[in-house]
């Protein structure tokens, strides 16, 4: 693929609207992590579905496996710098959910109370695609709304990616 087709991918690629989300998680030996993540849909009505798209060495995703739940945590516009401070990888910052708001959903799952809302979700199915991240399916079990409010957008943040 030659180079001017590459730099159009990217930059329509990077048109697409994203909002920020945080996923989080507590594994089965009751440790927690979570990251921001971009790549973020609705996956079904019945029952309530969402696809969360994230990288394969992610410790996120270690403790999704060994508890199956994930929560997914709306961001309120203006909160970049959380954004940024969740979006550097585990092993960069194992502390860097230390000292955030976490409250427990209905089935255990931690969610960020900064959030606008959030979803608990019973993790469904895993694809690996043959890319560099994995598709998280899962099932919405528990949600909450702690505020009201827009959603911080990636492109608003002035960041390209997250996840």
């Amino acid at each position: 693929m030659d180079e001017v087709t590459t730099q159009a991918k990217r930059t329509v690629l990077r048109m697409v609207p994203y909002g920020l989300y945080i996923v989080t998680a507590r594994g089965a030996d009751g440790s927690t992590n979570g990251f921001t993540a971009n790549w973020v849909t609705q996956a079904g009505f019945e029952p309530p579905m969402v696809a969360v798209a994230i990288v394969h060495e992610s410790r996120t995703l270690e403790l999704i496996r060994s508890s199956s739940r994930f929560a997914v945590t709306v961001m309120p516009d203006g909160s970049r710098d959380l954004a940024r401070r969740l979006g550097r990888p585990y092993f960069k910052a194992p502390d860097k959910i230390d000292g955030l708001d976490l409250r427990e959903a209905a089935h255990g799952t931690p969610v960020l109370a900064d959030g606008l809302g959030y979803l608990e979700c019973a993790l469904r199915g895993e694809l690996e695609y043959g890319a560099d991240h994995r598709l998280l399916v899962g099932e919405v079990i528990d949600a909450g709304v702690f505020q009201e409010g827009d959603v911080q957008t990636m492109q608003a943040a002035g960041m390209k990616y997250s996840g």
